[in-house]
């Protein structure tokens, strides 16, 4: 009996494994297999894609779905650790894949996210909207499978996460170019892929070159390529304008930024008619010992499908991997389309750059999003090899499992230069033991499935797996190092956590602190503007009050002498009341002018020009009148009661 913990670690590896994220329907399947996480798997993958593992030597049946009714669920057996198992409720379908687009069409990129259950048609209906180009006028180009039909199913393509593709229109003219000599400029500094289809063994070479490049340059590559001879080389798809080697690519009329192109070998009407005869003698003699070959290969007990992965792996040409590969990004893409060529569709999605950036993208991440690394190296020589990636590195739970958990890269080992560059890669990463292990690998032992878990400050290689395993083992294998991995995950999610937490809190008191010394920098800057505005104000009402009281006392100066109450001309003795209360009295001559009054007043501190002084009897505006007349003439004799008002 399991225990409680085995049974929660179970249930997580299942859900993991299958994708079945509700829990009920998950703890059904395991204990309708006594918790058997293997049986388990088997029984629920298989079902969800029309095809059932019997219990009798590997057979694959291909058909409809299962129909529990008609076809009862076998006994439980030992002999086979994945043995279908028929669970009595519907399985729950598995959450549709978003996949990312970008899709370039000449100066523009389109980034478009559909679920893998959309077509291709869906595609190009969306870039119809965006682009204003007809989806019958439009080529959409850079599936790894080659051409797709517009109800091609995007899941059956069996893609990555993140894809790029780029539209063709060869009906449409190109746009106008203001100057022919900035757009030949333009076009030096740009990128021509071209597909070259090798006619005599239909392999297709992707190739990347300049503008600036020319056409002799591709052809001595395409002979690196296919040993074809420049001068044997014959072409289909070069452009009329394309007359002499020496032209660059930007102005011989390639299609941008996709151009194809076949290559073949030229050859003479006699060694053509040569080659007929010797190849109608070879299908003569291959149809005369047909049926022997097979008679012999079931006399050995050697199935008909293992005969003939031998066969293709004899005549096989075209390598895993170009040999001295300056880039890795164009390396991995060849490979992924022979391993697609050769064992199919369905296989692990190979991360496609450098092994540096398959560590950024599986280990120097968020905590979270951290994946395990898988390393898989592929070796032609070996005879594991064929089995491996045909019944295991293809099997669906496998590829279900890595492509959820893991990131996968590749690299062929059976080019002695990509072995050395290889070797060199592992012994920067890995140290040098890892590098020594691999170098003492034999051919046979391969190939190698290597799993890599990144740490604080190294890279540790969890487990080393070789090409003589089964589909159960290796899914053991795995899962034990996704054992390991989680509870590291767990240990850096939290430690992670608490990190940021800690961050956070700095960032919040360096903010806080920072706006308190911004406040109290303003609040010191508004006193500092107030005390000078105070200051400018205070020197103001001085200077203000410095040429009052200058002027008052010039007025002052200015008055002629008071008259005495007894004097031989006429006085006139005024009062006048203040806006205080107070009273001024003065005597004045009766021939003095209305001015010396005003003078009188202003020496007082009541200068005219803020003041008015009124008369009572009559009530009248004594600053109104002409202030050259004497105060006889404006009836301000023998005396008078005046009173000072201000002006508004």
């Amino acid at each position: 009996m399991t225990s409680n913990m085995d049974r929660e670690m179970i249930l997580a590896d299942f859900q993991a494994c299958t994708g079945i994220e509700n829990i009920d329907e998950a703890i059904t399947l395991l204990e309708q297999n006594n918790w058997d996480l293997v049986a388990a798997i088997n029984g629920v993958i298989p079902q969800e894609n029309g095809i059932l593992q019997s219990d009798y030597g590997g057979e694959t049946i291909s058909g409809p779905a299962f129909d529990p009714a008609s076809h009862p669920a076998p006994a439980p057996s030992s002999s086979s650790a994945f043995r279908p198992v028929m669970p009595s409720r519907q399985i729950v379908e598995r959450q549709p894949r978003m996949l990312d687009f970008r899709v370039e069409y000449r100066d523009r990129n389109v980034d478009v996210v559909l679920e893998d259950s959309c077509t291709v048609g869906e595609i190009k209906q969306i870039l119809e909207n965006e682009l204003q180009i007809p989806m019958s006028k439009m080529l959409l180009k850079g599936w790894k499978t080659g051409d797709v039909e517009d109800s091609t199913v995007l899941k059956s393509l069996h893609l990555p996460k993140n894809n790029s593709l780029y539209v063709l229109t060869p009906d449409l003219p190109p746009p106008s170019s203001s100057s022919h000599a900035g757009a030949l400029q333009e076009s030096l500094n740009q990128n021509f892929m071209l597909i070259i289809t090798h006619r005599e063994v239909q392999r297709e070479y992707n190739l990347n070159f300049s503008g600036s490049s020319t056409i002799q340059e591709v052809k001595r590559n395409v002979y690196d390529l296919t040993s074809i001879p420049v001068r044997h080389q014959l072409w289909e798809g070069w452009p009329t304008s394309a007359t002499d080697d020496s032209m660059c690519l930007a102005e011989s009329g390639l299609s941008y930024p996709c151009h194809r192109l076949t290559v073949g070998r030229r050859s003479s009407p006699a060694q053509t008619r040569e080659q007929s005869e010797e190849q109608s003698t070879d299908v003569h003699m291959v149809s005369d010992s047909d049926g022997d070959d097979f008679e012999d290969a079931s006399e050995f007990g050697v199935d008909d499908g293992e005969v003939f992965g031998m066969a293709s792996s004899a005549l096989r040409k075209s390598p895993m991997m170009p040999e001295n590969a300056e880039n890795e990004g164009d390396a991995l893409l060849q490979f992924t389309a022979e391993f697609s060529s050769r064992y199919g569709d369905c296989h692990p999605v190979f991360f496609i750059g450098s092994l540096e950036a398959a560590f950024q993208e599986a280990f120097y991440v968020k905590a979270r999003d951290r994946k395990l690394l898988a390393i898989y190296l592929h070796h032609d020589e070996s005879v594991l090899t064929n089995v491996f990636c045909s019944q295991m590195l293809c099997a669906e739970s496998i590829v279900s499992y890595l492509s959820q958990n893991f990131i996968t890269w590749a690299w062929d080992l059976t080019k002695d230069a990509n072995r050395a560059r290889f070797l060199t890669m592992c012994n920067r990463h890995f140290g040098s033991v890892v590098a020594q292990t691999i170098r003492t690998q034999k051919t046979d032992q391969f190939p190698l499935f290597l799993i890599i878990m990144g740490k604080r400050s190294s890279n540790e290689v969890l487990n080393v797996i070789q090409g003589n395993t089964t589909v159960d083992e290796l899914m053991m294998r795995l899962m034990a190092a996704m054992e390991i991995f989680t509870a590291q995950q767990q240990e850096d999610i939290k430690d992670e956590d608490e990190r940021e937490a800690r961050e956070n809190v700095k960032r919040e008191q360096d903010e806080a602190y920072r706006l308190s010394l911004e406040a109290d920098r303003a609040k010191r800057e508004a006193h500092e503007r107030e005390m000078a505005e105070q200051f400018r104000l205070e020197q103001i009402r001085k200077e203000q009050e410095e040429e009052r009281e200058a002027i008052r006392l010039s007025l002052e100066q200015a008055l002629p002498p008071e008259p005495k109450e007894e004097n031989a001309e006429p006085v006139s003795k005024l009062r006048i009341r203040t806006p205080s209360g107070e009273f001024l009295e003065r005597r004045f001559l009766a021939s003095n002018k209305l001015q010396i009054v005003f003078d009188f007043v202003a020496s007082k501190g009541f200068p005219w020009d803020e003041f008015k002084l009124l008369s009572t009897f009559p009530r009248r505006d004594v600053t109104q009148l002409d202030p050259n007349k004497s105060l006889l003439e404006v009836k301000l004799f023998p005396q008078e009661t005046l009173f000072l008002e201000a002006k508004e």
